[in-house]
């Protein structure tokens, strides 16, 4: 087996990993400390010998004051035309048994991922820039600005940047498509709205 095989397939975090964590001058303990994950397991996914699951790289984005689209965007080298095939191997294990995968790989001006299956509604979000959430098949129910929202297939949710949300999945089979503006752009509303 050649070195490339030993690797897991999906994308691979780990440069972008370490290019963070030597940014902000940490030490992989440090990273640990912070993350509550052991060392060797994330040195094993600076060197991709480990594909982290959806959680753990939040986890270690959380660590590094960065988010886990950052981490995966900064993994792939961006294109000005790129095609996602349903088929490719480029997703990472979510909460509870799910799937989240990029649809736009690469560092860009959106941010697009689709989830799969479970999802856990435990954890909060707040983006600085907008979103844009799109039920293709099952159900979704989101906590935003102190509502619950429930959509079914076809249903989108827009959220202004800034608002604290939360989701879950809430019906066998559930697909969701999140869309975001990226945290590096700064987007401003236009006032005249």
């Amino acid at each position: 087996m050649g070195a490339a095989e030993d690797r897991p397939a999906g994308p691979r975090v780990g440069a972008g990993v370490r290019r963070r964590r030597r940014a902000l001058d940490l030490t992989l303990a440090e990273v640990a400390e912070r993350s509550g994950l052991s060392v060797p397991f994330l040195s094993q996914i600076e060197n991709d010998r480990a594909r982290p699951s959806m959680r753990s790289l939040q986890r270690v984005a959380d660590a590094l004051s960065t988010t886990a689209v950052q981490l995966l965007a900064a993994a792939e080298t961006p294109r000005r035309m790129d095609v996602v095939r349903a088929a490719d191997d480029t997703g990472l294990a979510a909460d509870g048994g799910g799937r989240a995968r990029p649809l736009v790989r690469g560092h860009h001006q959106l941010h697009a991922l689709e989830f799969t299956g479970e999802h856990d509604g435990e954890r909060e979000f707040r983006h600085r820039n907008d979103e844009l959430m799109y039920v293709a098949d099952g159900a979704a129910e989101v906590e935003a600005d102190g509502r619950t929202v429930r959509l079914g297939p076809g249903d989108t949710l827009y959220l202004t940047g800034g608002i604290s949300h939360r989701w879950r999945a809430v019906a066998p089979g559930t697909r969701v498509l999140l869309v975001a503006v990226a945290e590096h752009v700064e987007a401003v509303a236009d006032p005249r709205l």
